[in-house]
Parts: structure tokens; sequence; C-alpha cells
């Protein structure tokens, strides 16, 4: 990999990484402790937006001790544990093994998602998450910037694998056996 890219993964890392910080403490910090939750906005928090084409979305503070939608919450140093342990293997993966360099920004995307949310369990004792939308009455589960970022890595993943299959075979690609 060229030195001019590996610096810009770096730099462009280090902005996500503090993008998710300072979401995660503006909202821990002028939540916590507070009452802003508004009595006409559903679901508390404060309203960003109310019925746009039927989405709801707010800003609420969330603690979560478990791992997506709280799973695992009940053994906490376990899950802790079991998430240093993939994220090292993702990051040995990545850095030194991978063959197919183009998949390097997803994984990185992945890594600093996960990094991000491990640093909040020993930062506030949980991971800090805000956004919650409600789409059409379903109250999405409320979620972070690193989540956002976990979720386009994975994304990005799965379209470059499509998209080698199709270049492939693009006859059998889209055959169901």
């Amino acid at each position: 990999m060229r030195k001019g890219r590996v610096w810009g993964l770096v730099l462009f890392a280090i902005l996500l990484f503090a993008l998710d910080a300072t979401t995660k403490y503006f909202t821990f910090a002028h939540f916590s402790g507070s009452s802003y939750g508004s009595f006409s906005y559903p679901y508390g928090g404060i309203g960003v937006f109310q019925d746009f084409l039927g989405i709801d979305f707010s800003i609420n503070l969330v603690m979560n001790k478990g791992g997506a939608w709280g799973v695992f919450s009940s053994i906490p140093k376990v899950l802790l544990s079991v998430r240093i342990g993939i994220i090292l293997a993702l990051a040995v993966y990545t850095f030194f093994i991978n063959p197919l360099k183009k998949r390097t920004f997803p994984f990185l995307l992945i890594i600093i998602g996960a990094l991000a949310n491990i640093i909040d369990v020993f930062i506030y004792g949980a991971v800090v998450d805000m956004f919650h939308f409600v789409l059409w009455g379903y109250s999405y589960p409320v979620f972070n910037v690193a989540d956002m970022l976990i979720f386009f890595g994975v994304a990005i993943l799965i379209m470059q694998i499509i998209s080698e299959k199709l270049k492939k075979d693009p006859i059998n690609a889209t055959e169901s056996p």
C-alpha cells in the first residue's frame, strides 16, 4: 500500500473516531441526569422531526450494556472479551493477511466502529447510543455513529462480494440453487 494512502486512511479513521466520540460525549454530558424528554414528543428525548413521511427522529440517551439490541447484557465481561478478540483478529487479517486490498476500507470502517464502542465501555460503563428513529410506527433500536460505521462497512463488503460474483459469472450469479 502506498504511503500517502496509508496516511489518508489513518486521518480518515481519526476523523470518524473523533466524530463518534464527540457525539457520544455531547449526548452523555447534556442528557444524563436531566429531563430533556418532551411530553409532546414520543419516546422522550429531543425531537429532531416528527411525522416526516411517517418517520419520527429524536436524540435520546440510551446506555447499552449489551451487544446489538442489548443482547448479552447479563454477561458484560464475557461480551467485552469476545469483542476485543474479534477486533484484534479482524485487524490482523485486514492489515497483514488480507489479499484483496479493496477490502481494507470496509474492514477499517468495521474496526473503527467496534473499537469506538469498546472504548465507551471503559469510559462510560456502557455503549452510548443516541439516534432514535420510529419508522411508520416501528421503533427502530437506538444507535450511534460507530454502529453506522459497522453497518456501512458490512454493506460495502456485501456489495463487493456480490459485484465480484456477478463479474465472474453474470448468468449463474442471479440463479437460485
